[in-house]
């Protein structure tokens, strides 16, 4: 049985004579707050200085197709890559947006643009990243509609494929699964926003057309709203560059200024033997340690169950490792509505059917803060004890 060690409220709660047993633990959102402790560590090394008379002009580098990169910011995001070895970038474009979420977005935009006939049907098979359908049916465009799971399609026409790897919910390793090599309709968006070594075992140098990555979920810096695509055709870089001019007029400077310096640090120190200093080591033992204590009260329960992932070489690491994903793909065994159940709990989770699964499922953010993630478990042990 997991127990908390003197049971206090989670330092995020607003009202401090909330009892314990009454504070909401919302696990919903993948809010990456767990990596606080290790910045905070770090101290000055990535503070930056803007003063009033820096970063006002709209214009970043006129010559690059993305006009609004800051040009320091395109080193450290190839510098960074090539550290980690987790994907190419020569010969592509680097388009930065207002996270991912815009990214893909602008990516979708960009390859329906481009085909023959409209409205180009999108896809990612089940279970999916939720958000994939709000972001494809929100505005009712006419160039593209959601067509929903990858896994049953077999519409004629042009389609895009949504590849999360790893995969956002359950975590694990993610090819195309539509399959139409030979079509030239076919286009298929890579998003990569959880291929670190933190995460999963680096087991290639990624190489594809469109590859998404988001700051928020390698570093934690959600706030910063920052997120990158490698890009390989220019046409398509082109017109993502021109929606995301539309949408928001290029990328806030400060947000580039405050990620290029993270991101340099990160680079420096990942070769570092040192837990403490080399970000990557920190965060996978912390996943580790987080991942055991979750799978020690599912499997002192007869209810629940957790997703099983194979262990790969990890070219980053130089060992065979397992994988310890951002998120949790917990399910019942039970015939029961478990995102209700857990609700009953005061526990908060991204509901299955949601991400094109079922009521048996949810999914549970990893990447809360220490004691909100203790309240977690120490809930979840309860419902299984009763």
């Amino acid at each position: 049985m997991v127990k908390l060690e003197n049971p206090k409220k989670p330092e995020n709660v607003s009202n401090k004579n909330i009892p314990l047993s009454d504070f909401i633990v919302n696990l919903d959102h993948g809010d990456p707050t767990a990596y606080e402790e290790y910045w905070r560590k770090m101290g000055d090394r990535c503070t930056v200085t803007i003063r009033g008379c820096d970063l006002m002009s709209y214009f970043s580098d006129m010559i690059n197709l993305c006009w609004f990169l800051e040009p320091e910011l395109e080193d450290a995001i190839k510098n960074l890559h090539v550290a980690v070895g987790n994907a190419a970038t020569e010969d592509r474009y680097i388009v930065v947006g207002t996270g991912s979420t815009q990214l893909c977005q602008a990516a979708i935009h960009a390859l329906a643009s481009l085909a023959r006939t409209n409205p180009v049907s999108v896809v990612a098979a089940a279970p999916f990243y939720s958000t994939y359908v709000e972001e494809t049916t929100y505005v009712r465009s006419g160039m593209y509609k959601w067509e929903g799971d990858a896994w049953g399609f077999d519409k004629k026409g042009p389609y895009i494929e949504l590849v999360t790897s790893p995969n956002n919910p359950d975590g694990t390793i993610r090819e195309t699964v539509v399959n139409r090599p030979d079509d030239d309709e076919a286009k298929v968006i890579h998003d990569f926003a959880y291929y670190w070594p933190h995460y999963t075992p680096i087991t290639r140098r990624q190489d594809h057309d469109i590859m998404l990555f988001t700051f928020s979920k390698i570093t934690g810096h959600a706030g910063t709203r920052i997120g990158w695509a490698l890009v390989k055709d220019k046409e398509v870089a082109k017109k993502m560059v021109e929606y995301i001019t539309v949408n928001s007029i290029g990328v806030s400077k400060e947000s580039q200024v405050r990620t290029t310096k993270i991101l340099q640090v990160l680079t420096e120190t990942c070769k570092s033997e040192s837990e403490s200093e080399n970000f990557f080591k920190y965060g996978r033992a912390m996943m580790k340690d987080r991942w055991g204590k979750l799978r020690e009260v599912v499997k002192e329960s007869a209810d629940f169950t957790l997703t099983k992932y194979p262990e790969a070489y990890c070219n980053y690491f130089g060992k065979s490792l397992e994988s310890y994903p951002a998120f949790a793909w917990l399910g019942t065994k039970e015939e029961t509505d478990l995102v209700s159940e857990l609700r009953r709990h005061k526990v908060l989770c991204r509901a299955g059917e949601r991400c094109g699964s079922d009521k048996k499922h949810v999914r549970v953010s990893m990447l809360s803060r220490e004691d909100v993630f203790n309240a977690f478990l120490e809930r979840l042990a309860n419902m299984k004890a009763h």
